[in-house]
């Protein structure tokens, strides 16, 4: 498929917020704004997303294309493969645990 998956996760969050400024989606996404808008900038190159001068000419809205939601639709499957072998080599509790402490971690930075 040849994309990271903070490249899927960054789609997956424009499918859930719809058009945000690149700072809502730095929030959403708990990444600082130089790395975002690297992948922004692939993301776009490949025609997955779109950035649009949003109502004050500072600001930038960040959108997913059609290709984008195509690109999303057909990664679920795949991911989903990949997360059940994980879940088979580290147990299904101790990755339950994983992600529950995970969110955990990424809720503390975003209240921050």
């Amino acid at each position: 498929m040849g994309y990271r998956a903070t490249q899927v996760a960054i789609l997956s969050a424009l499918a859930e917020l719809g058009a945000v400024t690149l700072s809502e989606l730095a929030e959403e996404t708990v990444t600082d704004r130089t790395t975002l808008t690297r992948n922004l900038r692939l993301l776009e190159k490949k025609g997955l997303i779109c950035l649009k001068c949003g109502d004050d000419r500072r600001e930038r809205r960040v959108c997913m294309t059609k290709r984008g939601s195509q690109v999303l639709r057909a990664a679920g499957p795949k991911w989903a493969l990949v997360q059940e072998k994980v879940i088979r080599r580290v147990g299904r509790k101790r990755f339950e645990r994983l992600v529950s402490d995970l969110s955990a971690v990424v809720e503390a930075v975003k209240g921050n």
